[in-house]
C-alpha cells in the first residue's frame, strides 16, 4: 500500500510528455474541417476517433473500428445496446469522455454503459461495462459495404474501401453469447453470413452480464492476417496491458523533445502538435512483412523496409518531413523508399504527390516529393538517389502539371516548357486543356511557382549525383517564377498565353473561389512569398532588402478588404488572419521567417511569437485551419523550440524565438542538441546575443550538421530587440542567388 501511494504521488507530480497531449485541441473548426481527436500509436494503421462530426455533435454513430484514409469516417462500426430495437448502427448519446493518444473512455446510452478502448498497431480492445446487468446486452458489428460472418465466440468480415482494396476484421469476445447471427429485420437471425450494404452481425449476452471484452485485429490482406495481427499484438483480454504499451510507446516517441520553462499550456500545445505529426503516414506492413498496395492492387513483401502511405505531401513536405528527418531519420528513409515503390507499382515511374491508402489521388498542385528527397539527401539520409532523381524528373516532366490530375502532360505542360509559366485564362475564355479540372482550374501562379521550386530541388539532386549539366539546366529553370513577376505592382500576377498580365487584377480577391483561377486556396498576398528557394532574388525583384521588409510588414497589416463573411465565402482556407497573412494554410508557414533573409531577424522573432500565441492554443478551437496530418502542427513544433526549415533542400534551420528556456532534442545514436534561451519569457522574446558551442554566433540560422552533431545553441533573450543581431547581408540564411 505504501508503494502504491508513493507511485500515485509521483504520477501526480511528474507529468511525462504523453500526459501533456490534448487530442481535443482544434476539434471545433474555425471554418472547414475539424482536427479529430485521434487514438493511434505513432504512424500505425490502427487509427480511431469518435464517430461524430466534432466536439459539439450530440450523438455518436456507433463506435469506431478503424479509420482508413486521413479525415474519413470509420470502416466498420460497432454498436452496444440494451434496448430491444436493433439497427446496423445504433446512434447513442455520449458523456464523460476522456481521450488520450492511446485510449478512449466514454459513457453512452444516457450514462448506462461504460466504454473503454485501447489500441495497438493493428489491433484494439474494447471493454463494455453495463450499469444495469439485469437487462440483456447486444453488440453489433456492421460493414457499410462488404461481408460479415458470425460464429459463437468470434466474427469476421471485410469492408470495400475502393475498387481494388478491402479492409478485413477479426473480432473475439471473452464471454460466450447466448445468441449470435446475422441481423435481419431488426432481429438476430439463424443466418451466419451476409454481404451487401450496411450488413451486420449481432451478439446477445445473457441477463446478469456485467462486462464484455472484445478484441479485434485488422488487415488489408485477409481475415486470417487480421487474426494473425491480433494474436501477434495481444495475449488474452487485457485492456490495461494494451493501454500501458500504448502509453510507453507514445512517451518514448514524444520524449525526443524535452523542454523546461514555458507554461503548462505551451507544453500541451507543443506535445499535442508533436503527436499530430506522427499520425501520418501510416505503416501497412503486417505479420510476416506482407503489405497490400493500393497502387497496384497486389500483396508484396516489404523485405525488411516497412511500407508507408497516406501522406498529403503538398502539406507535409514543408515541415513534417523535415521534422521526421531530424527526429526519426530511419523512418523517413522508409517513407521515401515507399514512395519509390509506389512509383514503380503504378507503372509510370512518376513520383507520387498525394499517396493515400487506395493509391495516388494527385490532389493539389506541384510535385513536392522531390523536395522530400532533396532534403533527405543533403541531411545524410539513406536514399536511392539515382532512382529518386529519375522518378522525380519523370513525375515533373511526363505527368501533367494541371492540378488534381494524374494524366500525361498536355497543352499547358508544353506551354510551360516553352515559355516558363502556366498561362491564365482571361475572363470568358474557354478552357482548352482537358486535363484541367472544372473546379480546381489551372492555378497558374501556384503551379508556376511550385514547379520552379521543384526544379530547383531537382537541380540539388542532380548536383548531389555529380550530374553538373543537369544541375545547371534545372537551376536555370528554377528562376521561372520571374516570368510572372509584375515589376510595377511587385506581386506575382497571372499572365495570359500572349504574355500579357491580366488587366485590373485584384490580389486580394481575384481568381474566383479559392483564388484558383490564379493561385490556390490563398490569394496573391500569400503567393507573393512563395519562392522558398530564392529569397535573395525575391528581395532584388522587390527593390532590395529594406523594400522586402516593408512588403512583409504590409502583409501583416493589410486589411482583409471585406467583411469576414464575404472574405471567407471566397477564401475559406485563408483563416487565422493577421492582416493578409493566414496562419491556417501551409503556403504561409514560412512567411514570418523571411525577415531573417532581409536583415530584420528581430521581426521574425516578433512574428513567430505572435503567430504561436494568437492561433495555437490549448482549447477546442486552438488550431486556426485544416490540420492536414502534421501540415500545420509541424510548424508549431519547430517554431516552439526556436527553429524552422524554411527551404527543404537546404540542410539548415532558421532561428526564431523559442517558447522554452531549455530545449533538448534527443537524436538517434544518443546525441542531444540543446537550445538554451536565457531569461526567456512572454516579454523576453527578442534575441540579444547568441553562441554556438561557446563561440559567438551572429547568424539567424544554424546548419543541420551542427544540430545532429549534438551542439549547443545559447540565446540571451530580452524585452527589446537587438536590431543588429544577425542583420548583416552575409548573415542571411542560404538562398539560391540572383541571376
Amino acid at each position: 500500500m505504501a508503494a502504491a501511494c508513493l507511485c500515485g504521488c509521483r504520477q501526480a507530480s511528474e507529468k511525462e510528455p504523453v500526459d501533456y497531449v490534448n487530442p481535443y485541441i482544434g476539434n471545433i473548426s474555425h471554418l472547414l474541417v475539424p482536427t479529430f481527436a485521434t487514438i493511434q500509436l505513432p504512424n500505425s494503421l490502427m487509427r480511431i476517433y469518435p464517430t461524430r462530426n466534432d466536439y459539439t455533435t450530440e450523438l455518436l454513430d456507433g463506435l469506431p473500428v478503424i479509420v482508413t484514409n486521413h479525415r474519413e469516417r470509420s470502416a466498420f462500426r460497432l454498436s452496444v445496446t440494451q434496448g430491444s430495437e436493433l439497427t446496423p448502427v445504433v446512434r447513442t448519446s455520449w458523456d464523460q469522455e476522456h481521450i488520450t493518444p492511446y485510449s478512449y473512455d466514454v459513457q453512452i446510452a444516457d450514462n448506462s454503459i461504460d466504454v473503454r478502448l485501447a489500441v495497438s498497431h493493428q489491433s484494439a480492445i474494447y471493454e463494455f461495462e453495463f450499469q444495469d446487468p439485469s437487462r440483456p446486452a447486444t453488440i453489433l458489428a456492421c460493414s457499410d459495404r462488404g461481408e460479415m460472418e458470425a460464429a459463437e465466440g468470434h466474427f469476421s468480415g471485410y469492408q470495400q474501401i475502393s475498387q481494388n482494396m478491402r479492409i478485413y476484421m477479426w473480432g473475439e469476445f471473452d464471454l460466450a453469447p447466448e445468441a449470435a447471427g446475422v441481423l435481419k429485420d431488426g432481429q438476430i437471425s439463424g443466418e451466419k453470413k451476409t454481404e451487401g450494404r450496411r450488413v451486420a452481425v449481432a451478439y446477445r449476452f445473457p441477463a446478469g452480464t456485467r462486462k464484455v471484452c472484445l478484441r479485434y485485429g485488422i488487415s488489408l490482406i485477409s481475415t486470417r492476417l487480421a487474426n494473425g495481427n491480433l494474436t501477434r499484438e495481444q495475449q488474452g483480454f487485457d485492456l490495461q496491458a494494451v493501454a500501458e504499451y500504448g502509453r510507453q510507446t507514445w512517451n518514448k516517441a514524444l520524449s525526443s523533445i524535452q523542454v523546461e520553462g514555458g507554461t503548462d499550456d505551451e507544453k500541451t500545445v507543443l506535445y499535442t502538435s508533436l503527436y499530430r505529426t506522427m499520425e501520418r503516414p501510416v505503416c501497412l506492413s503486417e505479420a510476416g512483412g506482407q503489405y497490400f498496395s493500393g497502387f497496384d492492387g497486389q500483396v508484396h513483401q516489404d523485405s525488411g523496409v516497412p511500407f508507408y502511405t497516406d501522406d498529403w505531401i503538398w502539406d507535409t513536405y514543408r515541415a513534417a518531413h523535415p521534422l521526421r528527418a531530424l527526429l526519426r531519420p530511419q523512418e523517413e528513409e522508409h517513407i521515401i523508399a515507399s514512395y519509390l515503390r509506389m512509383a514503380e507499382q503504378m507503372g509510370t515511374c512518376w513520383m507520387p504527390t498525394f499517396p493515400e491508402m487506395t493509391g495516388d489521388t494527385r490532389r493539389m498542385n506541384s510535385n513536392h516529393g522531390v523536395a522530400m528527397v532533396a532534403d533527405a539527401l543533403y541531411k545524410g539520409l539513406g536514399v536511392d538517389a539515382e532512382k529518386a532523381y529519375e522518378y522525380c524528373r519523370r513525375g515533373i516532366e511526363e505527368k501533367t502539371l494541371a492540378p488534381w490530375c494524374g494524366n500525361a502532360a498536355g497543352w499547358i505542360d508544353q506551354f510551360y516548357q516553352e515559355h516558363g509559366y502556366i498561362p491564365a485564362l482571361r475572363d470568358g475564355e474557354a478552357e482548352t486543356d482537358p486535363n484541367v479540372s472544372g473546379f480546381e482550374k489551372r492555378q497558374p501562379i501556384a503551379v508556376t511557382l511550385g514547379t520552379a521550386y521543384d526544379q530547383w530541388c531537382l537541380s540539388r539532386i542532380a548536383e548531389f549525383l555529380g550530374r553538373d549539366e543537369d544541375a545547371k539546366a534545372y537551376l536555370g529553370k528554377s528562376y521561372s517564377y520571374q516570368n510572372v513577376w509584375n515589376p510595377d505592382t511587385k506581386f506575382f500576377h497571372p499572365k495570359d498565353k500572349d504574355g500579357q498580365f491580366l488587366p485590373d487584377f485584384d490580389y486580394r480577391f481575384g481568381g474566383g473561389i479559392g483564388a484558383r483561377d490564379a493561385y490556390d486556396e490563398n490569394n496573391g498576398w500569400t503567393y507573393r512569398w512563395d519562392v522558398q528557394h530564392n529569397f535573395a532574388h525575391l528581395a532584388q525583384l522587390m527593390g532590395g532588402r529594406e523594400e522586402m521588409v516593408r512588403n512583409l510588414d504590409q502583409t501583416f497589416a493589410e486589411p482583409m478588404g471585406r467583411g469576414k463573411r464575404e472574405f471567407y465565402e471566397q477564401l475559406p482556407d485563408q483563416t487565422g488572419n493577421i492582416g493578409q497573412f493566414t496562419m491556417a494554410n501551409e503556403p504561409s508557414l514560412h512567411i514570418p521567417y523571411i525577415y531573417n533573409y532581409a536583415g530584420a531577424p528581430w521581426k521574425t522573432q516578433k512574428r513567430v511569437r505572435q503567430c504561436l500565441t494568437t492561433w495555437f492554443r490549448n482549447d477546442v478551437m486552438g488550431i486556426p485551419g485544416d490540420e492536414d496530418g502534421g501540415g500545420l502542427t509541424s510548424f508549431v513544433v519547430f517554431s516552439s523550440i526556436g527553429l524552422y526549415p524554411v527551404t527543404p533542400g537546404f540542410p539548415v534551420y532558421n532561428i526564431g524565438s523559442p517558447l522554452f528556456s531549455d530545449v533538448r532534442v534527443n537524436l538517434p545514436g544518443g546525441k542531444t542538441f540543446r537550445l538554451i534561451a536565457r531569461d526567456c519569457s512572454q516579454a523576453n522574446k527578442y534575441i540579444q546575443s547568441a553562441t554556438l558551442n561557446g563561440q559567438a554566433w551572429d547568424r539567424p540560422w544554424i546548419s543541420h550538421d551542427d544540430v545532429v552533431a549534438g551542439g549547443t545553441l545559447e540565446l540571451q533573450m530580452g524585452p527589446r530587440p537587438n536590431k543588429a543581431w544577425g542583420a548583416a547581408p552575409e548573415a542571411a540564411p542560404p538562398s539560391a542567388k540572383p541571376l
